[in-house]
């Protein structure tokens, strides 16, 4: 079953000197359960048609549906409401709230959501365990390594149970130790609970991990290939 499809998506920036096409004519499709790498060289168009798909960027014509719902065409307090119900993003800055503990972070979007404290508690010491956290719940993001922080960020996005997760070069501030980590951390999710992840990356730690990698160049996807669940 599709849970994304994405028809004909064109973005083109209007720069001072000349229009820059960043994605021309996109179509894909996502299934439940993918673990998917969208790759190429920089400037290729990965990370904003990353940004489209997660309702954070407009595109200039086409369209992206997730789970039946046109996103392109709500306005913006309702995609930042389905956003929020929906789509879990990591980022490659991690993008931590400094003043609140590992498991804050992580609660805070279900506060949002008005979800029961209890609710909440549970869930955020859960998914601590499940990134091999819970003896760092009360630690705040200067207090933990790189690779931990980003382990906080991967449970954050899970923690309102999304549709999909969608990761934007995770791995880039990471050592090789951290990174595999990581990545063995959000495979096992993958597997055990039908967690769909979607990369932008240019790590090759990552397209070995994925299942379906999808090279995009000058905007263009020019392949898409399917690999084996056992490689």
């Amino acid at each position: 079953m599709n849970i994304i499809e994405i028809k004909g998506i064109t973005k083109i920036y209007d720069i001072k000197t000349m229009p820059f096409q960043a994605l021309n004519g996109i179509d894909l499709t996502f299934k439940r359960g993918e673990f998917a790498a969208i790759v190429g060289p920089s400037g290729s168009g990965k990370t904003t048609l990353l940004n489209i798909i997660g309702g954070l960027d407009n595109p200039t014509d086409g369209v992206v549906i997730i789970d039946d719902v046109n996103i392109t065409k709500l306005s913006n307090s309702k995609k930042t409401d389905f956003r929020m119900k929906n789509i879990g993003f990591v980022f490659q800055s991690y993008n931590l709230i400094p003043v609140l503990t590992a498991k804050e972070n992580i609660e805070f979007v279900m506060q949002l959501q008005g979800t029961t404290k209890e609710y909440v508690e549970m869930r955020a010491l859960k998914l601590l365990e499940a990134v091999g956290l819970n003896n760092k719940a009360n630690s705040r993001p200067n207090k933990l390594s790189g690779g931990e922080q980003q382990r906080v960020a991967v449970a954050r996005a899970l923690a309102s149970r999304p549709q999909f997760v969608l990761a934007d070069e995770p791995t880039a501030n990471l050592d090789s130790k951290s990174a595999e980590n990581l990545l063995d951390i959000m495979e096992k999710l993958n597997r055990e609970e039908e967690i769909t992840f979607i990369f932008s990356t240019h790590d090759a730690r990552v397209m070995k991990k994925a299942r379906r990698i999808i090279t995009i160049e000058d905007g263009k996807v020019i392949e898409d290939v399917l690999r084996e669940k056992d490689v």
